[in-house]
């Protein structure tokens, strides 16, 4: 079975307009680069050739991993929204019960994911140790570096 990515309607909608530029603008600014690197003679010794030839395939290879990630989406619905519960993106407040510093996080799906914004995968330590948790409750987070108790403060839901 394929893999499946789980992302938001908004992530979607940020995909299909990456892609869509990838395959006209940027498709269109590498095809005449590649044009000019040519008209330079010889492409056995052309570096702006290659160079130009890169850059087509690391454009092709993105526009691959795009077409697969937009085939294999499943789109986060508010299974959770209801309950109160911290699911697929929830917005959450913890605490770490040892220090007492309290964090917002977001927890979204892989694809969405970027620790230095405060986005974490469900798929992470984290996201597995916080799914399903509610306000008030603690947790434990198993990570690498050693566990940790948490407390969920609150889970809201934006949208």
């Amino acid at each position: 079975m394929a893999k499946e990515y789980k992302i938001t309607s908004l992530r979607l909608a940020d995909l299909e307009k990456e892609l869509n530029y990838l395959k006209t603008t940027r498709e269109r600014e590498i095809a005449a680069m590649i044009a000019e690197a040519r008209s330079y003679g010889d492409l056995s010794e052309n570096s702006e050739y290659d160079a130009a030839k890169n850059e087509q395939a690391k454009l092709y290879g993105r526009i691959a991993e795009i077409e697969d990630i937009l085939s294999h989406a499943v789109i986060i619905e508010d299974e959770n929204e209801a309950t109160g519960r911290v699911g697929l993106g929830c917005t959450v407040v913890v605490e770490d019960l040892r220090s007492g510093k309290q964090t917002e996080y977001r927890i979204t799906g892989s694809q969405e994911a970027n620790p230095m914004e405060h986005k974490l995968s469900d798929d992470s330590p984290f996201g597995r140790a916080i799914v399903g948790k509610s306000a008030g409750e603690t947790f434990t987070v198993t990570a690498p570096a050693g566990s940790y108790d948490m407390k969920v403060i609150s889970v809201t839901r934006e949208g």
